[in-house]
């Protein structure tokens, strides 16, 4: 059986072919085989995304020092904030002026604009490469917003790009029981999603309630001169 390279001495070589690597061998007659590919494995080890209640956050912060980042939009973290956090907002106000974007903004502001104060955002562009220039990837992060949605996307975000210890707080700041941090704003830390008609609802029920029982008093009690001041009354 000539031409069987194995019983010849046969020559060995490798070429790398980017991630593969081949076996090639030469038989005596200069016939080439290839063998089967030998496959490199790379192994990634994500770190793992810690989400805890606003006491056990503010035992990371005392304790092993983590950093607090607020990812929330300007107008949230201007009501209030965490006394020495940093400002890194995931969504910035949407400013822009085609078309399309001012027809959803407009009816983004007579609803959700004007009901809950929310103001009208989209992604920030910046926000991974501010972050970067800020803390190194083994930095200790804990990240906050108001109901725990945008922090938990950007603590997605920053998994991705190599950070290694982010925690969050489950549920956001609306959970965080008043005294828990030192906060600076015009009130608590977990009223500070609350904007717009809905902060006044609770106002107007309370005045209007209150003119109610004070008729309803007087009626019972003065139906005398409450059926004058009836009588008063312009008809229609």
């Amino acid at each position: 059986m000539a031409g069987i390279g194995c019983c010849c001495s046969p020559t060995l070589s490798s070429r790398s072919n980017l991630r593969t690597s081949w076996l090639v061998f030469e038989t005596r007659r200069g016939q080439t085989k290839i063998g089967k590919p030998l496959r490199r494995t790379t192994l990634a080890i994500k770190a793992e995304i810690n989400f805890v209640s606003a006491e056990e956050a503010k035992k990371l912060v005392v304790d092993e020092g983590y950093a607090i980042v607020d990812v929330r939009d300007s107008k949230q973290y201007d009501r209030a904030h965490i006394k020495s956090c940093y400002h890194i907002p995931l969504f910035i106000e949407n400013k822009d002026n085609d078309l399309g974007t001012i027809i959803k903004r407009q009816a983004h502001n007579n609803f959700a604009g004007l009901f809950f104060g929310l103001t009208f955002t989209k992604t920030n562009p910046e926000f991974l490469q501010s972050v970067k220039s800020q803390f190194s990837p083994e930095s200790k992060l804990l990240l906050v917003c108001q109901e725990g949605l945008r922090s938990a996307g950007a603590a997605q975000r920053l998994e991705e790009a190599g950070f290694q210890n982010i925690a969050c707080v489950t549920s956001g700041l609306q959970s965080v029981k008043p005294g828990t941090f030192d906060s600076v704003g015009s009130t608590e830390l977990k009223d500070a999603g609350k904007a717009g008609l809905v902060t006044i609802q609770g106002k107007i029920s309370a005045v209007l309630g209150t003119v109610l029982i004070c008729a309803f008093l007087f009626i019972t009690f003065f139906p005398e001169q409450a059926e004058k001041l009836l009588q008063m009354a312009p008809s229609s």
